[in-house]
C-alpha cells in the first residue's frame, strides 16, 4: 500500500513503525549475510582451532579451514545464492593460511583478520568524522537511497553516524582484547577467545544499527524517483508529439 492509500489517523502509526522496523531488519539481514553469513564467518576459524587443539598440526588445520571455506562457496554456487559473504570468507582464510605457513606460527592464521578488523574500525570512525559514515555507504544501496541521506535526509544521516560510531568503537574494543593476547597467549587459548568474540560484538553492532535506523526517518527511494521522472518525461514528450500532429 502506498503512502497515499494509507489513512492518516493515529491508529496506523504502530503499523507504520512496525513496517519501518521490518524493512530495516530485512536490509540489515541482506547486507550482513544473516545467520548463514555468520556461520560462514565462524566455521573455518572454528575448524582450524579445533583441529589445532587436538593435534597441534598447523598444516592440517590450515588446509581443513581453507577446504571448508571453498566448500561453502561451492554450496552457494550450486544453490545459486549470492556468494559475496562466502568469497570474502575464502579470501580471509587464504590470507591467514599464507601468513601462518610463511611464519610457521599458527597464531598468524588469525593476524590478517585482526588487521582487517582494526582497519575497519578506523574506517568507521574516520568516515563518520568526515561526514560520510561508512555504514551509510554500505546500507544506502540496500535501502535504494544511495547517498540521498547526506543532503536530503539529515535525520537518517544522524542515525548512520550513530551506527558507524557504534561499529567503530565496538570493533576497537574487540581489537583491544585480541592484540595483547596475540603476543602473550598460547595459540589454543588465543584461538578460542577469538572465536568466542566473533559473533557477540557483531550482533551488538547490528542490533544498535537496527535501533538507530528504526527510529530514523524513512529512506528516500531514489530509484523510484528516477523512474517517476523518466515516466513523466516520456509522457511529456508523447503529449508534445500529439500536439504537433494535431
Amino acid at each position: 500500500m502506498t503512502s497515499v492509500d494509507k489513512p492518516t489517523d493515529h491508529t496506523t502509526e504502530p503499523s507504520a513503525d512496525a513496517d519501518a522496523k521490518a524493512v530495516t531488519e530485512a536490509a540489515l539481514f541482506e547486507a550482513f549475510g544473516g545467520l548463514r553469513g555468520m556461520v560462514e564467518t565462524v566455521l573455518p576459524g572454528l575448524l582450524f582451532v579445533t583441529i589445532f587443539t587436538i593435534n597441534k598440526d598447523l598444516h592440517v588445520s590450515a588446509i581443513a579451514a581453507l577446504a571448508v571455506s571453498l566448500a561453502l562457496v561451492v554450496v552457494r554456487l550450486v544453490m545459486k545464492d549470492t556468494v559475496k559473504h562466502a568469497f570474502s570468507g575464502v579470501f580471509g582464510v587464504a590470507f591467514g593460511v599464507v601468513f601462518a605457513m610463511m611464519t610457521g606460527n599458527a597464531k598468524d592464521f588469525y593476524l590478517p583478520g585482526m588487521l582487517y578488523t582494526l582497519g575497519l574500525a578506523i574506517a568507521y570512525i574516520v568516515t563518520t568524522l568526515a561526514g560520510v559514515p561508512l555504514i551509510g555507504l554500505i546500507l544506502g544501496p540496500v535501502f535504494k537511497e544511495n547517498l540521498s541521506w547526506r543532503t536530503r535526509n539529515p535525520g537518517r544521516k544522524k542515525a548512520y553516524a550513530k551506527a558507524s560510531w557504534a561499529w567503530g568503537l565496538i570493533l576497537l574494543a574487540k581489537c583491544a582484547i585480541l592484540f595483547p593476547m596475540y603476543w602473550w597467549a598460547d595459540t589454543t587459548k588465543f584461538g578460542w577467545v577469538l572465536i568466542a568474540l566473533k559473533i557477540p560484538p557483531f550482533l551488538l553492532a547490528v542490533w544498535l544499527t537496527w535501533v538507530f535506523l528504526a527510529k530514523a526517518p524513512p529512506p528516500i527511494d531514489v530509484f523510484a524517483e528516477m523512474e517517476a521522472a523518466e515516466k513523466a518525461e516520456a509522457e511529456r514528450k508523447a503529449a508534445a508529439a500529439e500536439r504537433r500532429e494535431a
